[in-house]
């Protein structure tokens, strides 16, 4: 649940509508894997667009994506799909509002929750070629993308890459792996997707990042009965680079699964998007270097205020600045809900006197509170 600091940053916060997207050229076919449990978007941008979906396991068309919980239909035409299932794999068709076909994509949601993980520093290998016999001899290999971008600048970081499962024939083009099995069930341990980290170093660029406004400031509670708290990064995503540190010391991929930290869980079918924490800290995540997010423990309040003085490390300056457009939001939040009571009593009052106790009232202290004064 969020606390007030985070109901009010909830309000105050502009909508941010950053979505990993994937666009189709005109009257093209688009094939994709993908992962599931990570929001996407995709693009059609054609005003009064209709969806029409093929999953797998349906064998007509659903031409009513409303009844559909997790997929969105966006006012440019695009579709947003929430948290997409593995059994959402199949084919999703635009249509003009013609009903002339735009774009066709084929998506293979694969389950991001048999990720095999590896990291290149611990010397862990990704998974080996395959042979099946699928009524013919079949080849199932990794197609691996680019790697993101180093997840930390000006100090040690870790950048990551994805990597799809295919299926090849021999003379023909591979084809992620569900949408070649269809609806061929098969119990083959290679057949998974797969994230490969290592460790990077990369200079500080203040023109790259998300360019968030604001971040989110939020506390999390742990006490006898909650062993353990998951806490969630917005806008993180498998898709862009992730960093939680705890207390200012970067967690990293490479301490989780060498088995030296045990204080954390970073979750790897979100990418590090969700952490599990198991004692208290300030914990703070960054996507694409950037400072999205910061969550403090209500049992020791007094962490935040010290913190919130403490001298920022070189590579994090920019923290700063999020401190201070975090504090004009509530600093105006607070005044709008004073002028809003003054006003109120000038309404039963008759004015004279609350436009009094509004003047007397309107003041702010060294550390930037709005506060209340005797009225004499």
């Amino acid at each position: 649940m969020l606390t007030t600091l985070g109901l009010l940053l909830s309000f105050a916060l502009p909508t941010l509508g950053f979505h990993f997207s994937i666009s189709c050229p005109t009257h093209q076919r688009c094939q994709r894997a993908l992962l599931s449990g990570n929001d996407v978007l995709l693009r059609c941008n054609s005003s009064g667009a209709q969806w029409h979906l093929l999953l797998q396991e349906e064998s007509s068309w659903s031409t009513n994506i409303a009844t559909i919980s997790n997929i969105h239909m966006m006012p440019e035409g695009d579709i947003l799909i929430r948290s997409p299932l593995p059994q959402q794999t199949g084919l999703y068709r635009c249509l003009d509002k013609n009903g002339s076909q735009l774009v066709q994509y084929e998506i293979d949601f694969q389950d991001a929750t048999t990720l095999h993980v590896t990291h290149k520093d611990l010397g862990q290998e990704p998974l080996q070629n395959e042979t099946l016999n699928l009524g013919g001899l079949v080849l199932v290999f990794t197609h691996w993308e680019p790697w993101q971008d180093c997840n930390r600048c000006g100090g040690p970081g870790e950048r990551r890459r994805l990597g799809y499962c295919y299926i090849k024939e021999p003379l023909e083009e591979p084809t992620p792996c569900w949408l070649y099995l269809q609806e061929m069930k098969i119990q083959v341990s290679r057949l998974k997707p797969e994230l490969q980290i290592e460790t990077c170093f990369q200079q500080c660029n203040s023109s790259k990042g998300v360019r968030v406004e604001y971040a989110t400031f939020d506390s999390f509670t742990l006490d006898e009965e909650s062993e353990s708290v998951w806490l969630t990064c917005p806008l993180g995503s498998i898709y862009r680079p992730i960093m939680w540190e705890a207390n200012n010391s970067p967690l990293t991929w490479q301490g989780q699964l060498s088995g030296q930290d045990y204080s954390t869980v970073l979750d790897p079918a979100s990418g590090g998007g969700r952490l599990q924490i198991f004692q208290p800290a300030v914990y703070t995540c960054f996507v694409q270097q950037e400072l999205i997010a910061r969550f403090n423990p209500t049992s020791t309040p007094e962490v935040l205020e010290a913190h919130r003085g403490e001298r920022m490390r070189p590579e994090h300056k920019a923290e700063e600045a999020w401190w201070g457009k975090a504090d004009s939001v509530l600093k105006g939040l607070k005044l709008m809900l004073l002028v809003g009571t003054v006003l109120a009593l000038m309404g039963l009052s008759g004015g004279g006197e609350a436009e009094a106790i509004l003047k007397a009232s309107l003041q702010y202290e060294n550390c930037g509170h709005l506060t209340l004064k005797d009225k004499d």
